[in-house]
């Protein structure tokens, strides 16, 4: 961990860099696994699932034999906590359904917007060192309120062929209608263009590491939608001389054990809090089974001390935190100032783990900043809004004048002449 003491406002852009996921370099071999998978379909996919996750595949699609198998598999206080997380991540997201109203503009002219479900998407959940079941839920159940026909899951299986049961278990929980054992670049290919097994889906959805994140950027360009730029994780606390620093420690060290690429930060205007983190930071590290992942985080990572809350919300709205848990005496009034984050925490109380698993926020958020400009997955994200307008007779007779004079100054005669027509038409 990095201490930093009252640094000067043109160190900011150097203190708050994130760890470099540089993509780019990846898209000459990541574009050539996709155009691989292009042509050659499920034959293509399986040689790369051997070759990558050194599983040998007869077929691609998880049965439900498999499925049945994995509910039996799951402990019982595992299915219960992820029913409790599966029905407040309903009740948040149901709240979230658009309501369109019709506007008179003017006289005669109506317009609205219908909310619409995207048709198919494809979710991707990682298999690496942690099994992401709770990622699932955040996926398949906002596309399932949104009313999406089809919902496709893409995993990579372990070595033996087979999908960790709590994914398995959560995906059929949450309603998704078609599972594979794909990983990687060859998954996000396989969503994109479709192959013999796999259906093409119109929106990828999903957190993966770089290859997964520069195949997704790729497919994007002109293919498919994906749901946001995505980095690695990250958290930040802001807080106080009033904040727990047992807490703070849990906090940081509970985004450290993400991944080796993670980054967390605290942003403080106490000195002894500051001084008591990096003690129980290293007390707490001792117990974790992730420790090495954990450490090497730790090393992207930052305890700033500031000179007060003016400053540290300016540090914390420059950062844009995909993840802010705010530990402050008036945790309330400083989130009001709040203007650049994913999800914010509020009080000592409300752990970022909170959120990640079964409050009923969703975990997939911005990172690298990005929360300066995008928004966290919500019911949004799986739905289009389609505009419909309706103008009658005295609606155009009103409104048509000006829209000759608008596109006779902007030269389109054609654009003039729809209307002039309709206006001679009304005249008789």
């Amino acid at each position: 961990m990095k201490l930093i003491k009252y640094p000067d406002r043109s160190q900011w852009d150097e203190i708050l860099k994130r760890p470099v996921l540089n993509t780019e370099s990846l898209f000459d071999t990541v574009r050539d696994i996709i155009n691989r998978v292009r042509v050659g379909g499920d034959r293509t996919v399986m040689e790369y699932e051997a070759m990558f996750d050194k599983a040998e595949l007869t077929s691609l699609a998880v049965t439900l034999e498999e499925i049945e198998e994995a509910e039996k598999e799951v402990p019982i206080e595992l299915k219960a906590a992820i029913y409790l997380a599966k029905r407040n991540i309903e009740a948040f997201h149901a709240a979230q359904r658009f309501e369109g109203k019709k506007v008179d503009t003017m006289e005669g002219v109506t317009c609205w917007q219908k909310a619409v479900a995207i048709e198919k998407v494809g979710l991707y959940i990682p298999g690496g060192t942690a099994p992401l079941f709770s990622t699932v839920l955040m996926l398949a159940i906002p596309a399932k309120i949104a009313g999406c026909k089809e919902i496709v899951l893409c995993t990579p299986p372990d070595k033996n062929g087979k999908v960790h049961p709590a994914i398995l278990f959560a995906a059929h929980l949450a309603g998704v209608s078609k599972i594979f054992k794909v990983g990687g670049v060859q998954a996000i290919a396989s969503m994109a263009y479709g192959t013999e097994s796999i259906p093409k889906v119109y929106k990828i959805f999903g957190p993966g590491n770089q290859y997964v994140t520069a195949a997704k950027q790729l497919v994007s360009l002109r293919d498919v939608a994906i749901d946001m730029p995505a980095g690695p994780s990250e958290v930040e606390v802001l807080a106080d001389e009033s904040a727990n620093p047992v807490f703070v420690a849990a906090d940081l060290l509970s985004q450290a054990e993400h991944g080796v690429d993670s980054q967390a930060v605290l942003i403080t205007t106490s000195e002894k809090l500051q001084t008591e983190v990096v003690y129980e930071v290293e007390r707490q590290l001792g117990y974790l089974n992730r420790r090495d992942i954990a450490e090497k985080s730790l090393a992207n990572s930052k305890l700033i001390l500031v000179k007060d809350m003016d400053e540290a919300l300016e540090l914390t709205n420059a950062y844009a935190p995909e993840h802010l848990i705010i530990e402050t005496k008036n945790y309330m009034e400083v989130s009001g100032r709040i203007i650049n984050a994913g999800s914010v925490f509020l009080g000592a109380f409300s752990p970022e783990s909170a959120g990640d698993y079964a409050s009923g926020t969703n975990h997939t958020l911005p990172t690298n900043g990005y929360a300066k400009a995008y928004s966290g997955v919500s019911l949004d994200s799986f739905i289009r809004k389609i505009t419909f307008q309706e103008i009658l007779p005295d609606g155009m007779a009103a409104i048509g004048p000006a829209i000759e004079v608008m596109a006779a100054n902007e030269h389109l005669d054609a654009h003039k002449n729809a209307v002039t027509v309709r206006l001679k038409e009304i005249r008789k």
